[in-house]
């Protein structure tokens, strides 16, 4: 079976040098191996497939059968690293907590080792209009967070 260490090898060497970075690496039963991939800029098709390309060259097929599908970590995907945290900052994102698993938006103002900070936004509707409302900004240690994702507002 292929090894989860390997792949992270051979995606940090092909990815030396660019500001593109591994997020995760998935490996299933059947040897279905995903590879999630961030940039400090964009992540393309074409960064994708040179990727998947470098990594499938190092095994053999013959020896082991095997599915490589490389991607962004895109905005489906729960911001797992540092460098994505910062990224995101002045964005609006969903914080889901791991106690009571009740989630608040707010926009991402810092980000460091210890956690999160965030102004909670709120919507308030006045009649038939929206208005989005600033609340306190809030410390949140990563303990306490089970997953933050960005918030698509197709406003």
């Amino acid at each position: 079976m292929i090894q989860k260490q390997d792949i992270i090898a051979l995606a940090e060497q092909c990815l030396e040098g660019s500001d593109r970075f591994i997020v995760d690496i998935l490996i299933k039963p059947d040897n279905l191996i995903l590879v999630f991939i961030d940039a400090d800029t964009a992540v393309t098709i074409d960064h994708c497939v040179e990727l998947s390309r470098f990594i499938e060259k190092h095994f053999d097929r013959e020896e082991e059968d095997f599915e490589l599908r490389v991607s962004s970590s895109g905005l489906d995907q729960p911001i797992k690293m540092l460098r994505q945290f910062k990224k995101a900052i002045g964005r609006t994102v969903a914080v889901k907590f791991k106690e009571d698993e009740k989630t608040m938006n707010g926009e991402l103002l810092a980000a460091d080792d210890a956690g999160i900070q965030i102004q909670e936004i709120s919507i308030k509707k006045l009649n038939k209009l929206k208005k989005e409302v600033k609340g306190e900004i809030l410390q949140i240690p990563f303990s306490e967070i089970e997953e933050v994702k960005e918030v698509i507002d197709f406003n």
